[in-house]
């Protein structure tokens, strides 16, 4: 007898591929672990094939697992396209989107508004990510599309939407008098791994200019907060640089320019092409860096 799939447990099939996680998928979805194991026991069987293996805490597909995945996109795809041309309803798309907290308070809002005017059905959700795991999500197919930094000097993936110098930064009380300083200089930084971090801890050492680290932490507006109140410098970007907070001119090494990437999963929907759209037009809008 020929296998008849069952398309909601393709959707749970995708859901969790995507997710990494077959429980974040039950949740997702409003679904118990115990019904959606049951939904990918009924696909193996159905198929004929063992569609998937443990690794670690998680399960990831086999060969039959990724051939099946290929056609349960579009089989589902398909089908939800023809729900809609009858009538009928359809869980709203969602589209998973990735981006540095540098862009939370302009670019981000921008873009998302624009796009609801075109799409006021689809559900976006919104991670705050570092550079290199943006990036794995993205490959991974846990984020549909995301926006990253990454060194001029590489070949990065993604398209090129524009490329920003990094600046040494600290109170502006203190920028001038950089230069003076007899002690390490104090970094205000993210913690490991970061691109920003990497870079600046380079250029001093091959500076030789001797550093500590003040303070480390996970926000960016941690990071502010810091450099507010005098705990050290920090280098990001000039975009979008609170008030207060100014440029070290003299006393310390230049920094490269990095660059600003629009990243991509490789089977991405038509409601994830028109976002992509819209985040490059509002990047080029706000003037981020240089094309």
């Amino acid at each position: 007898m020929k296998p008849q799939f069952d398309i909601e447990a393709l959707r749970t099939m995708i859901v969790g591929v995507d997710l990494g996680s077959f429980a974040r998928a039950a949740v997702e979805l409003g679904r118990s672990q115990s019904a959606v194991s049951m939904q990918l026991k009924r696909l193996e069987e159905q198929a004929g094939h063992a569609l998937f293996v443990r690794r670690g805490r998680g399960l990831v597909p086999t060969e039959a697992g990724d051939t099946l995945l290929s056609y349960a996109k579009r089989i589902v795809a398909t089908h939800d396209e023809a729900t809609l041309a009858l009538g009928g309803a359809v869980a709203p798309p969602t589209i998973r989107l990735g981006l540095p907290q540098d862009f939370f308070e302009d670019i981000m809002p921008s873009a998302l508004a624009a796009f609801a005017q075109r799409r006021p059905g689809v559900h976006v959700e919104v991670r705050a990510g570092r550079n290199y795991a943006l990036d794995d999500e993205v490959k991974a197919g846990q984020l549909d599309l995301a926006l990253a930094f990454a060194a001029a000097d590489r070949r990065g993936s993604g398209e090129l939407l524009a490329t920003m110098p990094m600046l040494w930064l600290a109170r502006s009380a203190d920028a001038a008098r950089m230069h003076d300083r007899a002690e390490a200089l104090p970094l205000v930084l993210f913690d490991h791994p970061c691109l920003f971090r990497q870079t600046a801890l380079r250029a001093l050492d091959d500076a030789g200019v001797p550093w500590r680290l003040s303070l480390t932490t996970p926000s960016l507006p941690g990071v502010w907060a810091a450099l507010r109140f005098g705990l050290g410098v920090t280098v990001r970007t000039a975009y979008r640089v609170p008030q207060g907070i100014a440029v070290v001119e003299k006393g310390l090494p230049v920094l490269p320019a990095l660059e600003l990437r629009l990243l991509r999963h490789d089977h991405p929907s038509d409601a994830a092409q028109e976002l992509a759209e819209v985040l490059r037009a509002t990047v080029d809008s706000r003037s981020v860096g240089q094309r």
